[in-house]
């Protein structure tokens, strides 16, 4: 059976079952500094398997597509103003400097407001 014949997922599925247990080819992809060199890894290995995969049929495909975003910390889906949600919590997307005195004076004026208490529902 042609490998290259099979749908995408159950190649990019062998191909992470052919990862498992593969020493050489996983302390590689552990030394990448981004997901574009992870990929470059991974589609050096699918062509040894003879998967066939593209560049873009493993950025798009879980888990490898999970995997990238990890590497590179980069959010699958951003909200409001087009910032990742881990950076709109807690103000990491932010760059240094900006926002401190809003950020203090808000904190501030949360701390004069007396604390509302929710009972819930349970």
């Amino acid at each position: 059976m042609d490998l290259r014949s099979m749908p995408v997922s159950q190649r990019v599925k062998a191909l992470v079952q052919a990862l498992n247990g593969a020493k050489r080819t996983n302390e590689a992809l552990a030394r990448c500094s981004d997901g574009e060199q992870m990929l470059d890894v991974l589609l050096d290995a699918s062509a040894k398997l003879g998967l066939g995969l593209s560049r873009e049929q493993l950025a798009n495909t879980p888990p490898i597509r999970d995997w990238v975003w990890w590497k590179n910390k980069e959010a699958l889906l951003t909200i409001g103003d087009n910032k990742p949600r881990y950076q709109q919590d807690g103000g990491q997307g932010k760059e240094s400097g900006q926002g401190k005195e809003t950020d203090q004076s808000a904190a501030q004026g949360a701390a004069d407001k007396p604390r509302r208490r929710f009972l819930g529902l349970f």
